[in-house]
Formats: structure tokens, C-alpha cells, sequence
């Protein structure tokens, strides 16, 4: 026997001393996860497709020419694993955004470099570029800045967070007036925005983190973000009641229309329902100042090795297990909304979706995206996993990932929350590349993956069917996240889950 063979008995001898999977017992599911588990961990390919997709690829910036080689490579790999019905879901982008060069230094009171980053489908300063006076808004009292917008004609203006905010309001809010008020200052004259992390302080040293300000949403008007150190100092010196004169030239190019992109799927059909189905992916999209190795191609190799595990075991589950790499999750999760909308019919056969997209650490928590229903069933199968991790289950509604549209449609969107903390130093950000990334942990991540997907689609009882919009809106509600939602334009519940709604018990 080789030393794979060997291993592989030695897992299944081990079998007894796993903890009981959920109820009720199929001793035929426990014994297939456990070889699952067992050719996930061994050789495990992940960290091989997270270099290929880093270093051969990548970054993707969703209707770019990389990001359409990386459709094609997920199609060629998908099939190189074995799985069926391997296909490119195509969708359109609204408009696509290459970004050029950037520039900004201080003029005045004492001159040196900036390091500056555009933000994402924004528009460009004048060849050559801009200097102009600084002008102070507080993302904190936007709606104020909006009314007096004209103050900033013929200004640079800097965006920071100063104080406390006014009333009830959340990032989700801030999200949301922010395309209003860049809009209003486009409008009225102003030359471009400085800013750090959306206004805030970014982290890491010397880091600039890129992205997106609004959901399939671009403006005209030239943003840049800054990195922690030369925040600050432009901070102060405003702080100090000092007149600040920048220069800032920033180049970049949109799409004279709409750009075609698509959804990398691939399936292990189920033996029994095949109409029945769980989705499991991650986003294949990145940004562009680095490899996008975390956020997400993490995601995405964990979801492949995780395909690559289950069939390799020969084992077929019950229900259909589809998985997807979606893209344009970057400019406002629309891969997946173009899922969902692609497969309405679908939606009452789908089980659920796991999504991996929380950075590079191992999983914590098994987050049920609302569904309070589903925790005591799925506390069982996550206490078999204690020989992997201890892995909490919660029902947390986490709307910053491809689990968004799941949640909005009724289903258990299954958020693996992960314990990244190094993800605040790459996200988006010129560190985010192969180095961030441990190939143990990321196998330790593919397993979990594929384990969660299997158990949940050879379960004898179906795991899940989709809430009533009713549900689902009083979940929103009830969780603070209505603002947010409404916020970022995904909200279509009108007044449902009110307490005296219709349809609303």
C-alpha cells in the first residue's frame, strides 16, 4: 500500500470515535463524510489552485480581460475535477472601469508625496491633474454637506470622520448618502475627494484599500484614498486650522456600455431528488492592486478543492450539490443577484448556500443567516467537527457577501465566518497576495466546506425550503438591518414584517 492508501484506512478505522453526526443517524452519510475528509486533507490541491489562480491569473477586476481568463480557467478546472453540467452563466456589468495612473502630493504648508489609490468607478481628474485647497466633510453629517454643497467648488475635498454621529445612523446609512453627496459636490464644482478608508482611518502601514461606493453604482467625479500615515498628517494639519493646498491627478477609464461576465458553475447531481439543490462558492472577482489571493481567491480554491474531495470519494449525495464561483461580487454582489434571478424557478428546490468569503483564517462559525429555526439542527453536525475545530452556530444575517441574495430569497444563506485577523491588511489592498495565505488552513477551510455540502444535501430529511417574504423581511427588521438594505437598494419588501403588516403573524 502507499502511504495515501495507508492514511486512507487509517481514517477509516478512526471511524467510531467521531461524534455522532446530526439527528436522525445515517450511518451511509457519517461513513462518506469520513472519507471525504480523508482525501480532502490529504494532497489537498487548494493551495495549488490558489496559486495558480494568484500568480497565473491574477487580479480580476470583473469585466476586465484577466477576470474573463479566470472564467475560463474555473470552467477548464471544474472539469478537470469531475464534476457535470460545467457551464458560464452569463451576465452583464453595467459598465466596466480600467483603472490608470495615480498621483497626489501635498503643496502646501510642507510639500511631499502622497500615496493614493482611485476608488473603483469613479472618474478622472483633468490630464495633468488638479491643485486645489482643501475642504473638510464629516461622513458623519453628510446630509448637512449635501445642503451646502456649493462650499466646495473649485475645492479638493477631504472626507473624514470627526466626532459622533448624529442620530441613528450605520455604515449601511453613511453607504447610502454617500453616492448622494459625491453626486451633489460633482454638481456643484468640486475638483476630486482625498480620503482614507471611505473616511475613516484605513489599517496597516503604509496600505491604500480600494473599492467600490455604491452598488452598480459609478460617478464622475475623481475619488482617492489614502493611506493611514498621510491621513493623518492631512488631518492635523486641518485639525490645526491650517490652509491645505494639494495636487491630485488620477486617470481612469470607463466602458462606453455594458460588458458581458458570467458565473463559473459545475454540479454533482443527487441520486435521489437531483432537483433539489445547495449552492456552495465563493466570488472569483477581485480588486486590482494585488492578487486578490484573499478576497477571495481563498474562497474560490477552497470551493473547488472542496468539488475535487466529494468526488474523488465516488460518493453521490442524495440532493444536488451546485457549486459556484459567481463574479461581480466586488461592484455590489451582482453575480449572485444574477443567480438568484437566473434560477427564480429554482428558488423553492434550493437548500441553502455556503459561502466562504471572510479572508484567510480558519472558520469559526456557522453563521444561518437568520433562519433561528435551523440552529438546533445544525448545532449537532457542527459538534462532529471538533476532531477539525470547535465551530459555533449562530443565525447572524451576514449582507456583505454572495449569502446577500440567498437570505433576501428565504434561503439559509450560510455565511463560514472566518478568524481572519489579517484580513484588515489586505483587503483590498496591495498586500492581499499568495504570502497572506497558510496552505493548512486552507485545506483545514476546503474540509469544512465540503463536509457542510455534503451533510446537508444527503440529510434523509430535507435541511431547509425558503421563508415567506414576510419571514425574511421581519428577520431584516428585527436584526437592525432594514436601513442597510434599504440603504444599498435591495430592500423589495415594502412594509412587510411590521408588526401589523399584512401576512405577518
Amino acid at each position: 500500500m502507499s502511504l495515501r492508501q495507508l492514511s486512507l484506512v487509517a481514517i477509516l478505522l478512526t471511524a467510531s470515535a467521531i461524534p455522532a453526526l446530526a439527528a436522525p443517524p445515517d450511518d451511509a452519510t457519517k461513513l462518506a463524510l469520513i472519507k471525504i475528509a480523508g482525501y480532502s486533507t490529504l494532497e489537498s490541491p487548494a493551495f495549488n489552485y490558489l496559486t495558480q489562480l494568484s500568480d497565473d491569473i491574477g487580479p480580476r477586476l470583473t469585466g476586465s480581460p484577466p477576470a474573463e481568463k479566470a472564467v475560463d480557467w474555473g470552467l477548464a478546472l471544474m472539469k478537470s475535477i469531475g464534476l457535470q453540467n460545467v457551464r458560464a452563466e452569463t451576465w452583464h456589468l453595467w459598465k466596466g472601469w480600467t483603472r490608470g495612473a495615480a498621483e497626489a502630493s501635498i503643496l502646501s504648508p510642507v510639500p511631499r508625496k502622497l500615496t493614493v489609490a482611485a476608488m473603483g468607478w469613479t472618474g478622472s481628474t483633468p490630464p495633468g491633474g488638479v491643485d486645489a485647497d482643501l475642504a473638510a466633510a464629516n461622513v458623519f453629517d453628510l446630509e448637512d454637506a449635501i445642503k451646502n454643497a456649493s462650499q466646495y467648488r473649485g475645492k479638493i475635498i477631504f472626507l473624514w470622520a470627526q466626532g459622533r454621529p448624529k442620530g441613528n445612523i450605520n455604515i449601511g446609512i453613511i453607504f447610502g448618502q454617500l453616492g448622494e453627496f459625491l453626486r451633489a459636490v460633482h454638481h456643484a464644482g468640486a475638483l476630486a475627494v482625498l480620503t482614507g478608508d471611505y473616511g475613516f482611518k484605513p489599517e496597516g502601514l503604509g496600505l491604500v484599500h480600494t473599492g467600490i461606493l455604491g452598488f452598480a453604482t459609478d460617478f464622475a467625479i475623481p475619488f482617492g484614498e489614502l493611506d493611514r500615515e498621510d491621513q493623518g498628517q492631512l488631518e492635523r494639519y486641518l485639525l490645526a486650522g491650517k490652509t491645505v493646498r494639494v495636487h491630485i491627478n488620477l486617470q481612469n477609464q470607463f466602458t462606453v456600455g455594458p460588458v458581458e461576465s458570467a458565473n463559473v458553475v459545475g454540479e454533482i447531481p443527487g441520486r435521489e431528488h437531483p432537483e433539489q439543490i445547495i449552492v456552495v462558492g465563493g466570488h472569483l472577482d477581485s480588486w486590482d492592486l494585488s492578487e486578490g489571493a484573499t478576497d477571495n481567491g481563498f474562497g474560490v480554491a477552497a470551493t473547488l478543492a472542496s468539488a475535487d474531495a466529494i468526488v474523488k470519494s465516488g460518493i453521490r449525495p442524495r440532493r444536488t450539490i451546485r457549486f459556484v464561483l459567481f463574479t461581480g461580487e466586488e461592484q455590489g454582489l451582482l453575480g449572485s443577484l444574477a443567480y438568484v434571478k437566473q434560477h427564480a424557478s429554482e428558488m423553492q428546490n434550493h437548500l441553502a448556500a455556503v459561502i466562504l468569503d471572510n479572508g484567510q483564517g480558519p472558520v469559526r462559525e456557522f453563521q444561518l443567516g437568520g433562519r433561528s429555526d435551523l440552529v438546533e439542527s445544525f448545532e449537532p453536525f457542527a459538534d462532529s467537527l471538533r476532531g477539525i475545530r470547535d465551530i459555533k452556530v449562530s443565525d447572524k444575517i451576514e449582507l456583505e457577501t454572495d449569502t446577500a441574495p440567498f437570505i433576501l430569497a428565504g434561503l439559509p444563506g450560510i455565511n463560514l465566518d472566518q478568524d481572519s485577523t489579517e484580513y484588515k491588511y489586505t483587503h483590498h489592498s496591495a498586500a492581499d497576495a499568495l504570502e497572506a495565505a497558510k496552505p493548512d488552513v486552507l485545506a483545514q477551510d476546503a474540509t469544512v466546506m465540503a463536509l457542510t455540502a455534503y451533510w446537508i444535501a444527503d440529510r434523509q430529511d430535507r435541511f431547509s425550503t425558503p421563508w415567506p417574504p414576510d419571514k425574511t423581511a421581519r428577520a431584516l427588521r428585527e436584526s437592525g438591518l432594514y436601513d442597510m438594505v434599504h440603504a444599498i437598494g435591495l430592500w423589495t419588501f415594502g412594509d412587510l414584517g411590521l408588526s401589523d403588516s399584512p401576512g405577518t403573524n
